[in-house]
């Protein structure tokens, strides 16, 4: 008889301690389905890895170009012609073999007369151009000679000297390893995070090879469409993978 009027004098209290068995249930079976879901087959987890490896330019591309101006197009063409043979003779006392040389077609443009700001029709200069560009395997002798070309300006020829540019020549079969080092790299920190969770890390089930970074030595440099730098002899390359791996 007490038991039946304690239930009536205190109805909320009946219902909300059936209502919190009823949410500890519901809580217990979520909770046990989720740890199910943390260890299906088909969940993954998605890995950046990295690889990177110093290399030096093994090829060297350097171009420069004299020209002439004089008043006929004959008397300039004959002192380009003079400057040409000076320097060539200058390039192989510098022991660089013909065969890394080439000689472009010669450019040929007109100075106009200009009075008042207005071109009067007269032609006061023919401007001629010749560029030379050598490419060759000899990185040290070329680097050298593109720094002490000035030795023909001292000689009053009128030298245009680019920044040599230097390349490595074995990319294709370097690239290969690079990634496979970066995916090895991804499943490392994969397995370190999966151990984290008491999970473990399965196959492989798709791998994206980002774009290779090519920089100058120690540099922090970063582009999402790739660097390839040019100006320096001593560089590093970066290889970047994402990597999706099976969770076990």
């Amino acid at each position: 008889m007490h038991d039946s009027s304690s239930s009536r004098s205190f109805p909320q209290l009946f219902a909300g301690l059936a209502a919190l068995s009823i949410a500890l249930v519901v809580s217990s079976y979520m909770n046990s389905r989720a740890i199910r879901n943390i260890r299906r087959p088909d969940d993954a987890l998605s890995v950046t890895g990295s690889a990177k490896r110093p290399i030096r330019a093994d090829y060297v591309i350097w171009r420069m170009s004299i020209s002439s101006q004089q008043p006929t197009p004959q008397t300039a063409y004959q002192e380009l012609k003079t400057r040409t043979e000076r320097v060539q003779q200058y390039l192989k006392e510098q022991q660089v073999p013909d065969n890394t040389i080439t000689l472009s077609s010669i450019d040929t443009s007109t100075i106009p007369e200009v009075i008042n700001g207005r071109e009067t029709g007269k032609t006061l200069a023919y401007r001629l151009n010749q560029r030379f560009e050598i490419r060759s395997n000899d990185i040290e002798r070329i680097a050298k000679l593109s720094q002490q070309s000035t030795e023909l300006i001292n000689e009053g020829i009128p030298l245009i000297s680019e920044q040599p540019e230097y390349l490595y020549t074995q990319l294709a079969k370097l690239r290969v390893e690079m990634v496979a080092e970066a995916t090895k790299d991804a499943k490392a920190r994969a397995e370190a995070i999966a151990k984290s969770t008491g999970n473990r890390v399965g196959s492989v089930q798709s791998a994206q090879t980002g774009v290779f970074q090519i920089t100058s030595r120690n540099s922090t440099e970063v582009s999402n469409s790739g660097i390839y730098d040019t100006s320096s002899i001593e560089k590093d390359i970066t290889a970047v993978v994402s990597v999706k791996f099976a969770m076990d």
